[in-house]
């Protein structure tokens, strides 16, 4: 746990074609300039940032979005070589990169691999084109299925499809239609999200009233219903176990050995840092998140101070001035919050969290911290305790936010 010779990498491509309807990620439309800058600005901060943590060996990169598909090749492999250039990347490391379908040609892929990224994950979202049509999305299924066997011709044996659940007007027999079409396919991943309604995105404004009534427990018009969001996750976790696809996190199902395991970092507490406008960085005992404006960003990017030769134990620990740069916030996380996040982060895997872990971690046994909370747990049947893991049952799994919740400190 938390070592700092090794660390994960995230970058953030906030480039699309048109903004989902549902979306509230850090994206948005723009011009091919915008771009090239964008890139350029990024490459340095890998630079910079590569300079400083020399010596780091990076076990995963994902490439996230926005739309990272929608990034011409030359420029994706550009960002992968300064990565190359400045950090310890093993061959065994996995590289992933989010791609939309409509984004991407066979010569994409093609960049795309010459880069050195030997994981993709499409989002598909689902099979049923009305449903494309309401979530905005800028493809049909069709569309999709050749973006699939563009990236199986092109070497991709590694490969996530993104659906979605709780839809506007789902029902069980749509959601079955996306998931036998998927599992036809055979990807090595399925990550099955449920739809969350964020205010300030058009989703917002047209559903806000059913999602109050389904707050307060009251017969929605469009969404899904709470029993109904949950007879669509059921099924979902039947069907994807039937076919192979074993569920590792409440929204992660892999084949054996296809585990996300840049994902996994995160639920894990390793370490991470983040590139690009919005990215969130974990570093030592410090959480970070860039500007999110794109043009101060590029701005700042273009006068980063030159990096200074110290240790890696200095580098990491927040007090240079310099490492601030870029950063819009940050948090030092108290000894309490650490624990919280083993736990609420830990939890949420299905092998769950390890004893020796937190002792490792925090000096001290879990019962001597949590004994109240996981007698509680265990005794309503929803948390087990077996040998030196602690792990959520399938009850528990249902209501993980009421469970993990028990874990944070007043």
């Amino acid at each position: 746990m938390n070592d700092t010779t090794q660390m994960s990498i995230y970058i953030h491509i906030p480039f699309c074609m048109k903004k989902c309807n549902y979306c509230d990620f850090l994206s948005g439309v723009y011009d091919e300039d915008t771009q090239v800058k964008y890139v350029d600005a990024i490459c340095k901060e890998i630079e910079y940032m590569g300079q400083r943590l020399e010596g780091v060996a990076v076990p995963s990169i994902f490439i996230g979005g926005g739309t990272p598909s929608w990034l011409d090749g030359v420029h994706i492999e550009r960002i992968m070589s300064a990565v190359y250039d400045n950090f310890n990347v093993p061959g065994s490391a996995e590289i992933t990169i989010e791609c939309n379908p409509g984004t991407v040609t066979g010569e994409k892929f093609l960049a795309i691999r010459r880069a050195g990224i030997n994981r993709i994950s499409i989002g598909l979202q689902s099979a049923d084109d009305e449903e494309l049509k309401l979530l905005g999305r800028v493809h049909d299924f069709n569309q999709f299925l050749r973006t699939y066997e563009m990236a199986r011709k092109t070497g991709f044996t590694n490969i996530n499809v993104d659906i979605m659940t709780g839809l506007p007007g789902q029902t069980k027999e749509k959601l079955l239609n996306t998931l036998e079409n998927v599992i036809r396919l055979k990807p090595a991943h399925i990550s099955a999200y449920s739809l969350i309604i964020e205010e300030g995105t058009p989703f917002y404004n047209l559903y806000k009233e059913d999602v109050h009534r389904r707050e307060c427990g009251e017969p929605t018009v469009f969404l899904p219903n709470e029993d109904a969001e949950y007879d669509l996750t059921k099924m979902t976790e039947q069907v994807l176990s039937q076919h192979g696809y074993h569920q590792y996190e409440i929204s992660n199902f892999a084949r054996d050995g296809f585990e996300c395991e840049h994902n996994k970092v995160y639920w894990q507490r390793g370490q991470y840092i983040g590139f690009g406008i919005g990215a969130a960085s974990l570093i030592g005992d410090c959480r970070y998140h860039n500007m999110t404006d794109i043009y101060e960003y590029i701005e700042k990017c273009n006068k980063l101070p030159v990096a200074s030769n110290q240790t890696i134990e200095a580098r990491l620990s927040g007090e240079a001035e310099e490492i601030m740069y870029l950063w819009d916030s940050s948090q030092t996380l108290s000894r309490h919050d650490q624990m919280e996040e083993f736990m609420f982060l830990g939890l949420r895997m299905n092998q769950g969290v390890r004893r020796e872990d937190f002792k490792e971690a925090f000096g001290c046994e879990i019962e001597g911290v949590y004994r109240e909370q996981l007698e509680k747990l265990q005794q309503e049947g929803l948390l087990v305790m077996e040998g030196g893991h602690i792990y959520l049952t399938e009850r528990g799994r249902d209501i993980s936010n009421v469970v993990l919740s028990e874990f944070l400190f007043d």
